[in-house]
């Protein structure tokens, strides 16, 4: 008998001490994420004083992002990442490049914080800077700024307590007015991309 209680206590002390470390989010906890960002334009404009549409390329470039947890399931996510696109005129006008800074601060559910699977949903504002315009040699541009809408889908995936991987798709509202050869060419152009990232993080 009292071998059986000796082994039934090294088995429990074995199992306590290879037991799986906490992963459950709690209130007052940061998250600091990397991710390899994919940003996908989904255009349209409507020009005044030039025939087409606009052409909006594709950019990859990283991202660091900054989570911060009010309770378990709730958090505010502020997202930092800057891009080059370049743009052409679907008449075959190049109008050069801009870079793109779409700051965004997104309020989001988490629906389960204990897994290692933790999948959210965020939806927030952005505040978008066109910046740096590169443009073909008699050809000037302006862009003005604007705000817009964000929304986010993506899941937490836990290697242990800290480490986690990420997948996260956003789909941002934002479009600008922009000014061509001073006013003698306008355009409303809508942007929305879609920006899809892989990466890591860490909680702590």
């Amino acid at each position: 008998m009292r071998v059986r209680i000796i082994a039934a206590a090294l088995i429990a002390a074995a199992t306590m001490g290879f037991a799986a470390p906490s992963i459950a989010a709690e209130a007052g906890d940061w998250q600091i994420r990397a991710r390899a960002i994919g940003v996908i334009p989904v255009e349209s404009a409507s020009i005044t004083g030039l025939a087409g549409d606009v052409d909006i390329d594709d950019a990859w470039m990283p991202e660091v992002d900054f989570t911060y947890f009010v309770s378990p399931n709730f958090s505010i996510e502020l997202i930092a990442a800057t891009t080059e696109h370049d743009v052409m005129a679907t008449a075959g006008v190049d109008l050069g490049s801009v870079w793109i800074l779409p700051p965004t601060l997104l309020a989001q559910y988490r629906f389960d914080t204990t897994a290692n699977w933790q999948p959210y949903v965020g939806a927030g504002i952005n505040y978008t800077i066109f910046y740096n315009e590169s443009t073909p040699p008699g050809i000037t541009i302006d862009y003005d700024n604007s705000f817009g809408f964000a929304l986010q889908a993506g899941v937490d995936i836990m290697v242990d307590e800290h480490w986690l991987l990420n997948v996260d798709v956003k789909k941002i509202f934002l479009g600008t007015d922009v000014s061509i050869l001073g006013g003698a060419i306008t355009a409303d152009v809508d942007i929305d991309p879609w920006v899809i990232g892989v990466g890591f993080g860490y909680r702590f």
